[in-house]
């Protein structure tokens, strides 16, 4: 309610406030061309943006737009980010560009809605956003208009954003790492990958909550689990493992990327080696030395997965050693073997929704790569069934507290589009796509 009010306010007391200037096309004559090196480096930059998972839906073409991105306003769809003139972005001059990045203003001056992290991109250099630019101005033009948002008022007012750009849109901080690797990582982590978009809290207005950053948030019916010192992973993450997550989608020890995870690891397989390692190194540094406990746990786990703290009798025990064992016991090659379930941060995490997922949807398989795999469980298992396992997995496995009542998390799971996502030529793989909005 605080939230509505503010917005309805500011669109009342704000009219002006829906626009900035705007900037002239680009002449159509004009053919500007691009080094083929910076067009490459461009590629890899809009891997690490996850430029293709935001801008391209399923059957659509490649930045097309047209993803629907949910909100507790509605539903924003992402835009046509393709060089034509009319439905993409082939009449913006590379300043339109850059200040779209960095200050969520359109070419005309309307200002962009922060599902488009620009409050994340504005850490971008020049030199990146040239090539990003020439990346993107080098694409097959797609003539394709994406949805209109579906937006509940005021929140359709974009007199809003103004407001909201002054609460939460700052300069970009200073970097504070020294080695290379580490500001390398952090530039990367804390700018283009915008991380933080999807693994921090969210206030009343959506935005993130930077004294909270990198602690967990829900998107798109998925959560981003903490990746700083408050995550659960039952075996702590060194760089070489998250590395090889963030490029492949799934570690043995760890497990396998899904959701919204699953198109970011998808893109990151055309990002450079280096750049991934850094990132992966920046954001274990986030999480910081493991405490003793976890340690000891962690050592136990690396040499008898299987055992287990409890083994209460009843469904969820049965359905354990029947339906979830045979797989997740460390002996199955992938696809089918899984990671055994005592180590699985899904367990372990802060919060059950991603497990609830792949236990009623499934894990897909991958394209070009072999990757775990596993079958959804929504036909077999009624809503009181799942939570009798996802109860049972959590005491017996783990030495965790209970999840509160989870109940409305199942329904929500229940409730969402299965879909898949073809990615780019050497992707990951397929996964369940976003959620409908619950």
């Amino acid at each position: 309610m605080r939230a509505l009010l503010t917005f309805l306010a500011v669109a009342c007391l704000l009219p002006g406030g829906a626009c900035t200037s705007s900037i002239d096309p680009r002449p159509d004559s004009l053919r500007q061309s691009f080094d083929e090196r910076v067009i490459e480096h461009g590629a890899q930059l809009a891997a690490i943006g996850d430029c293709y998972g935001c801008h391209t839906t399923r059957h659509g073409a490649p930045f097309a737009g047209g993803v629907g991105m949910h909100s507790p306003f509605g539903t924003i769809y992402s835009s046509n980010i393709t060089p034509d003139r009319q439905a993409g972005i082939g009449a913006w001059t590379e300043e339109a560009f850059r200040r779209a990045l960095r200050e969520g203003v359109r070419r005309d001056g309307a200002h962009l809605y922060p599902a488009f992290p620009y409050d994340r991109f504005a850490l971008v250099s020049d030199e990146d956003a040239h090539a990003l630019y020439a990346y993107l101005m080098t694409r097959t033009p797609a003539r394709a208009a994406p949805p209109r948002n579906e937006l509940v008022f005021p929140f359709n007012v974009r007199a809003g954003l103004a407001l909201w750009k002054a609460l939460y849109l700052r300069a970009p901080p200073a970097q504070k790492q020294t080695d290379a690797v580490l500001a390398r990582g952090e530039y990367l982590v804390e700018g283009l990958g915008h991380c933080g978009s999807c693994h921090s809290p969210r206030n009343a207005l959506f935005a993130e909550e930077r004294e909270r950053a990198y602690q967990g948030g829900d998107l798109e019916g998925w959560h981003a689990y903490a990746i700083e010192s408050h995550i659960k992973a039952p075996i702590p993450w060194d760089a070489d493992a998250l590395a090889f997550y963030l490029r492949n989608g799934w570690h043995p020890l760890h497990g396998a990327a899904r959701g919204t995870m699953g198109l970011v690891t998808a893109e990151l397989r055309a990002a450079p080696e280096a750049d991934v390692r850094a990132m992966a190194a920046y954001t274990v540094a986030l999480m910081g030395a493991a405490a003793q406990r976890r340690s000891a746990n962690a050592t136990r786990l690396e040499q008898e997965p299987l055992r287990q703290p409890r083994d209460a009798p009843g469904f969820g025990r049965d359905t354990y050693r029947s339906a979830c064992l045979q797989c997740h016991d460390g002996a199955e090659a992938m696809p089918f073997g899984g990671v055994q379930l005592t180590r699985s941060l899904g367990l372990h995490g802060e919060s059950p929704r991603n497990l609830i997922n792949v236990i009623l949807h499934g894990l897909g398989p991958a394209q070009g790569a072999t990757s775990p795999m596993m079958p959804g469980y929504a036909g077999a298992l009624d809503d009181a069934q799942v939570v009798e396992l996802v109860t049972w997995l959590r005491a017996n496995l783990t030495d965790e507290a209970p999840w509160p009542d989870f109940r409305r998390v199942v329904e929500e799971s229940r409730r969402m589009d299965p879909g898949t996502l073809s990615f780019p030529p050497g992707g990951a793989g397929t996964d369940p796509l976003f959620a409908k909005a619950p």
